[in-house]
């Protein structure tokens, strides 16, 4: 058996616009309704949700149940050590926060690459384990570095200041601008919508195509999100598990109890 192509990070290579949705709720239920929706891809989030290592390797095997949805898996950081556990798990295309400068971009990329003979592999520890289907994929260690996707966040003043270097860091696959911390840092805390904001992703998706890679991003409000399509993104989250639930409740549950929505 050979190992499978990595079709979302083949479909970014060839321009393909994919559209993703965010999994903050850490349960095996809401991750297999997540997965039946028909989204191109889904965030496995390890940074802000109660995610530890049984609970991603059980959503990974429900999202491998339905493969028209790309796991796409958050650590909590770009640690080296962590990165290869959530590798060991099977994960093919992470997307990791906080980079800041290609020094860091360049060391994700070394932590997701198994060594190589020709000297242009990495530092990931040798075991495959569930990654390989328990040995059944004859030559994942070999193949697995040409199959993993890996994203990098720029999210701060500092990331932006480098964007270019970082995107143009060879073994990064894709960049994603996130509004939510970019906006704080900006001085509009909570504004991910802003203006000022709204105008440093769209230059920042246009430096990334520059350099040859995919650009991200979310957008909550569809009007953005597709404007952001427009500009060229090439992976876009149109939503958030928890917020879809708790205005979709709230809005119902207003509906009947005379409550405002607003």
């Amino acid at each position: 058996m050979k190992t499978p192509l990595n079709r979302f990070k083949q479909a970014l290579q060839q321009g393909q616009a994919q559209i993703g949705f965010w999994m903050s709720l850490a349960h095996a239920e809401a991750a297999e309704i997540c997965a039946l929706a028909g989204f191109d891809w889904l965030v496995v989030d390890g940074e802000h949700a109660t995610q530890d290592l049984r609970s991603i390797q059980t959503q990974l095997q429900i999202l491998n149940a339905y493969p028209h949805s790309h796991a796409v898996v958050r650590p909590p950081v770009g640690d080296t050590a962590l990165i290869k556990q959530y590798l060991d798990l099977g994960t093919t295309t992470l997307l990791v926060p906080m980079v800041d400068t290609p020094a860091q971009a360049a060391q994700l990329v070394q932590a997701c690459r198994y060594p190589q003979a020709d000297g242009q592999g990495g530092v990931r520890g040798m075991a495959g384990a569930r990654a390989s289907r328990w040995g059944h994929l004859e030559d994942y260690f070999t193949a697995a570095n040409a199959q993993i996707c890996l994203l990098v966040q720029v999210e701060t003043l500092l990331g932006l200041a480098n964007l270019d270097a970082i995107a143009s860091t060879p073994g990064v696959d894709g960049v994603f601008l996130g509004p939510a911390d970019l906006s704080a840092a900006m001085g509009h805390v909570g504004q991910p919508s802003h203006p000022a904001v709204k105008a440093a992703i769209e230059d920042g998706i246009q430096r990334i195509l520059k350099a040859g890679k995919a650009p991200g991003v979310i957008a909550t409000e569809p009007a953005l999100a597709q404007h952001y399509l427009d500009c060229g993104a090439l992976f876009v989250a149109v939503g958030v598990d928890a917020q879809v639930l708790m205005r979709q409740s709230r809005d119902l549950a207003g509906l009947f109890k005379g409550r405002s929505r607003d």
